[in-house]
């Protein structure tokens, strides 16, 4: 049984007007910090960063595959790690189906992590993904976006705009966004780390909406419910499929 009233749907229809002017506030609140974003100051990427790829050596250039904006995922799977992050790969499983839509409007993708690009291919085609991945394992691009943790840590590190205690993994999560001008120079444009990722997550936007939402314990961990896509014992129903069947007959 329900524990939430059970109203007319005419006094539901008056809540839902209540929220949905709250909705069109966040909405137009997003529309303002969107165009806040577009309009930061750029750094300039003068260090000639190399990455490894299925095919060999690729310079950041080259990851902007001939478009003028790029999309970098900082993907955590560090250089000792069997597989990559399942939280990473939650974000990455929404990227291949937007891809083809945001290549066609001069955007390229990359995910960049520390591991090597021969544990970096295997695990790609395990989860059956199809966007560029390298290797930043002999450059300093991780460590230069504060993604990646080397050496003493004691005195905690820099993440997210800020210093903050050791995370006691030499791994996070980010994103950054880079341009190409037509003289070749590469700016960085923006950057987003933690919680600034989640805009980024559909799945969260579906469970948003249900009446359990995201299924968190009582750890307050954004993801304790997560699996990798191909670890999921089951398909998530909570009643046998005949039931199911029988409810709707």
């Amino acid at each position: 049984m329900t524990s939430h009233p059970i109203v007319s749907e005419e006094q539901w229809i008056e809540a839902m007007r209540a929220l949905t002017a709250e909705e069109k506030a966040i909405t137009q609140a997003q529309q303002r910090l969107a165009e806040q974003r577009r309009a930061l100051p750029w750094v300039r990427i003068d260090k000639p960063y190399m990455f490894e790829g299925v095919d060999g050596p690729m310079l950041l250039a080259d990851l902007f595959d001939g478009r003028s904006q790029l999309i970098v995922q900082h993907f955590m799977f560090g250089r000792d790690w069997s597989e990559g992050c399942q939280s990473c790969s939650l974000l990455a499983d929404h990227i291949d189906g937007a891809r083809r839509h945001f290549e066609h409007n001069d955007v390229s993708y990359a995910a960049v992590s520390r591991a090597s690009i021969e544990k970096i291919a295997a695990y790609r085609q395990r989860m059956g993904w199809r966007f560029r991945w390298v290797s930043s394992a002999r450059s300093d691009f991780n460590v230069d976006h504060h993604v990646s943790f080397a050496g003493d840590r004691s005195d905690g590190v820099f993440y997210n705009f800020e210093h903050r205690p050791d995370p006691q993994v030499e791994e996070m999560p980010g994103f950054s966004i880079f341009h190409r001008a037509p003289d070749g120079a590469i700016y960085r444009t923006y950057a987003c780390y933690a919680r600034g990722l989640e805009k980024f997550i559909g799945v969260y936007a579906f469970l948003d909406v249900v009446p359990h939402g995201r299924n968190e314990t009582k750890t307050g961990m954004m993801h304790d419910w997560l699996k990798r896509h191909d670890r999921y014992e089951n398909d998530g129903r909570t009643q046998p499929v005949s039931a199911v069947m029988i409810a709707a007959a």
